[in-house]
């Protein structure tokens, strides 16, 4: 049987149905990592061995009842910042190149109770530091829509593995667009929840107060399934929130008749290139033929987005990121005498540019005499932007935005001006800072043939009104097709 166009909801049913094993789609997705990863490079490590053996006992426990959920069965792979016990968790930086975790995140126990399958762990920007996965220390993640452009980031790996048929799911996180921007690139759904509503347990942080996992899948229906299992109170994290309402899939497909959209309008104005911007305008009118109603509205405070978001991410880095010192576990600078000099050069040596980039302006805006000149700023600015937010939900369901104001750039480009590949975040930050829900979904192509994503965003804790949105615009599109056999270029 074809598996090529099968979500992964599809996989699940018909391995229920015997129609297909559960080691026939374990086998599908390494046929597609040995055939296309040499290229794409999606994967850090993968572990093939232990998915056969995993594929059996699911298979077993499929039969017995001991897994009953929609997702029974399907593979998925894991961004190398979440941990996986007895499992190298590298964040791809050589600061962490031989760490290994002696427990799970949260999430991968989840994600075993429910009867997944682990395939490996995916490549991703350099402790998440990135828009391109090319900050990785461990190689450039490439787009398989076309090699010589990138994937997106930081979850450019887990995007990619999905897109390249690789895996049928993916976990992410998303800190300032992480998921959806590299959803976008690569052509596939992503959602990153409401701040809290998964746990962060696990997580190696990048700035504690943004960083959210969430799905990412062939479609809206498969990241709805993954999310209520990942989904819910742990008492391990502090952030967690205890919520009743994680039946996602729920009343996804009710109609949109009445629903009310709304498009800040400096979201289309100078820096978004004009053929995204003609998609995301061919997307509202699929909404608006479905009996919605789509009307634009001002957004003041968008200029300070970037500013704020790059100033408090900076901030919770700079204080997450020391304790990599050589001291306690990870990588250390050999030959040093002096404690000091031990802690400089394990730094200097164990972290990359973008990394050290962020630290440097974490430290400085933290600094006495500029805390209040910028950190105390950028948290006035975040709650004015917070407020500007929730005065659009008193007007509107859901909120509309482009992904990112261009299609995937070439590999090499972005990184020669990292404050171009910042600005490229404009339209994905806001969510982070404000902890609201946002997914992206496919809605065309560039004349590269290269993906373009639509960005839906609601109120806080209204991931049921997205997801609807979602999968009603899913269906008046019609099809995405997948991408190119094995990642040719253009």
């Amino acid at each position: 049987m074809d598996l090529d166009k099968l979500t992964a909801l599809e996989l699940a049913e018909k391995i229920k149905q015997h129609q297909i094993g559960v080691l026939d789609g374990v086998k599908y997705v390494f046929d597609n990592i040995e055939k296309k990863d040499p290229k794409v490079h999606a994967y850090l490590e993968t572990w093939k061995k232990e998915a056969f053996t995993r594929a059996k006992q699911v298979e077993k426990g499929i039969a017995d009842g001991t897994y009953t959920g929609p997702l029974a069965g399907v593979p998925i792979a894991i961004k190398d910042n979440i941990c996986i016990r007895g499992k190298k968790t590298t964040c791809a930086s050589k600061i962490l190149e031989n760490f290994v975790p002696t427990y799970n995140a949260e999430v991968i126990d989840r994600l075993e109770k429910a009867g997944l399958v682990i395939i490996g762990k995916t490549n991703m920007d350099e402790f998440a530091m990135g828009s391109t996965t090319e900050t990785s220390a461990f190689g450039v993640t490439r787009n398989p829509w076309n090699t010589d452009h990138v994937p997106g980031g930081s979850s450019g790996g887990s995007c990619a593995a999905v897109a390249a048929g690789e895996t049928f799911l993916a976990l992410g996180s998303d800190t300032g667009g992480s998921i959806r921007q590299p959803s976008s690139f690569c052509g596939v759904t992503g959602l990153k929840p409401t701040y809290g509503t998964v746990s962060r347990y696990g997580l190696i942080a990048y700035a504690s107060s943004l960083d959210q996992i969430g799905p990412v899948g062939r479609d809206t229906a498969d990241c709805a399934a993954l999310l209520e299992i990942i989904a819910g109170h742990d008492s391990k994290d502090s952030t967690s929130i205890d919520r009743k309402d994680t039946d996602f899939s729920k009343d996804m497909k009710g109609h949109l008749l009445g629903m009310k959209f709304g498009v800040p309008k400096e979201y289309l104005s100078e820096g978004l290139d004009p053929e995204v911007k003609e998609s995301f305008m061919n997307a509202l009118k699929v909404l608006t033929a479905q009996g919605s109603i789509v009307e634009f509205f001002s957004v003041k405070t968008m200029e300070y987005m970037i500013p704020a978001y790059y100033i408090i991410a900076s901030a919770e880095a700079s204080s997450n990121l020391e304790r990599f010192d050589g001291v306690k576990y990870g990588y250390r600078a050999e030959g040093c005498t002096e404690l000091h000099d031990m802690y400089k050069r394990t730094r200097t040596e164990g972290f990359g540019e973008e990394v050290k980039r962020r630290i440097m302006l974490g430290s400085f805006v933290l600094s006495s005499g500029y805390y209040d000149a910028y950190y105390l700023k950028a948290l006035k600015t975040k709650a004015l932007i917070r407020q500007e937010f929730d005065s659009a939900f008193h007007k509107y369901d859901v909120l509309l935005a482009p992904a990112a104001p261009y299609t995937a750039p070439k590999i090499g480009e972005s990184l020669k001006d990292p404050l171009a590949m910042y600005l490229g975040d404009i339209y994905t930050v806001a969510v982070n800072l404000c902890g609201l829900p946002g997914i992206t979904v496919p809605c065309g192509t560039d004349k590269k043939g290269l993906p373009i994503g639509i960005q839906m965003i609601g109120d806080c804790f209204m991931e049921k009104k997205i997801l609807r949105a979602a999968v009603n615009f899913e269906a008046g599109r019609g099809a995405f097709p997948l991408a190119a056999e094995g990642g040719k270029k253009a």
